[in-house]
């Protein structure tokens, strides 16, 4: 991955299954400058069992009159609209990217699309299977780390480090511990895997978002660590940035007052247009780590720095003292920092009052 800041704006399940509107998505996160739009991809019937109930967001958002399978089926887009979708990104130059909650997803992302990574949502980093299949593609991964432990972040990155390094072992809870041990293991992590740290509620409230995470997640695994933000508005995923992710991700929407599960928790496109700005100007802001003067303020050395001049008229032979000597811009003579060695020497000229002090003494 580049130094650059990935930023993908999330249309998730925000075209409400309209086409048409995952359409005016594309155009809205090419607008704004991200480097990805990324879309979801499932079959309902394969994700959620017709027993499940819908989260307390979910509820607050679209009521509680269908099931969690009833809602989301609604927001299933089919094969047909998934390849308009690639196409009419590559119209936009702006990468495609689809999130999969299923085996068969993976198969259709991988297989059939071609994706040039996936992403693996939150709420799969226990889902032995499909994290297991992801890596076996050979793609790229991305995987969210909300509601997650250190510790099952690790043995999600040991079913990883398997799929990509073991092709003829027997997937078991030993195994993949073996293959995260291993050199090829962690090295096919490093090659592939970009965490992102995460808190899954939407709206995420800002006491609950804990940013330095990132740093700890950084230090744990040694992968490159980016930001999947649920807050309001955009300080959060800037202020991320900030701290070092790689990556940022984050919701949008054409309107937050639409129907739906996430529209209230996403962006609209001025504002991810705002963000991605913002982002930018904070990249370029980063700089490196050494402490030198930059180009640009090369010029105001002389204008904003001081010299050693006479503060009184200095006449040939007087000694220099305190009395008669001072800091005063412009810096182009000799630094303050060599008044005390002037001290008790004799002036071999006559100074005029603000006139720079030469070093002729004796």
């Amino acid at each position: 991955m580049s130094n650059r800041v990935q930023i993908i704006a999330e249309a998730g399940v925000n075209h409400n299954g309209s086409i048409e509107r995952a359409l005016k998505l594309i155009d809205a996160a090419a607008d704004a400058g991200a480097d990805i739009v990324k879309f979801q991809t499932f079959k309902s019937e394969a994700v959620i069992s017709r027993h499940a109930v819908k989260a307390e967001y979910q509820v607050k958002t679209t009521g509680e009159d269908e099931s969690q399978l009833e809602m989301v089926k609604k927001l299933e887009l089919d094969e047909a609209a998934h390849r308009r979708l690639v196409a009419y990104c590559a119209k936009r130059a702006i990468r495609f990217m689809s999130t999969p909650f299923d085996l068969e997803s993976v198969d259709f992302l991988v297989n059939e699309l071609d994706v040039e990574q996936l992403k693996v949502p939150s709420g799969e980093i226990t889902n032995g299977p499909l994290l297991l299949k992801a890596a076996r593609s050979g793609k790229p991964v991305i995987l969210s780390t909300g509601m997650s432990t250190l510790g099952e972040i690790e043995t999600a990155l040991g079913v990883l480090a398997f799929g990509y390094a073991e092709a003829d072992v027997q997937p078991s809870v030993d195994a993949f511990e073996r293959a995260y041990g291993s050199a090829a293991g962690q090295g096919a992590l490093a090659r592939n895997v970009t965490l992102l740290h995460c808190t899954t509620e939407y709206p995420a409230p800002f006491s609950d978002i804990n940013l330095r995470a990132m740093e700890t997640m950084k230090r744990a695994f040694g992968l490159p660590v980016g930001y999947s933000d649920h807050t309001e508005g955009i300080s959060i995923p800037v202020a991320a940035v900030a701290m070092g992710a790689v990556v940022i991700e984050k919701h949008f929407t054409m309107d937050r007052n639409l129907p739906g599960p996430d529209h209230k928790a996403s962006l609209e496109p001025g504002e991810l247009k705002q963000m991605v700005k913002s982002i930018r100007e904070v990249e370029a802001a980063l700089g490196a780590s050494l402490k030198l003067p930059a180009q640009s303020e090369i010029k105001n050395k002389a204008i904003a720095r001081k010299s050693i001049v006479a503060a009184t008229d200095i006449r040939k032979g007087e000694v220099f003292s305190p009395a008669n000597l001072t800091s005063k811009r412009p810096g182009t003579g000799i630094s303050p920092m060599h008044l005390w060695g002037m001290l008790g020497k004799r002036a071999d000229r006559d100074y005029s009052r603000d006139e720079a002090i030469d070093g002729h003494a004796d």
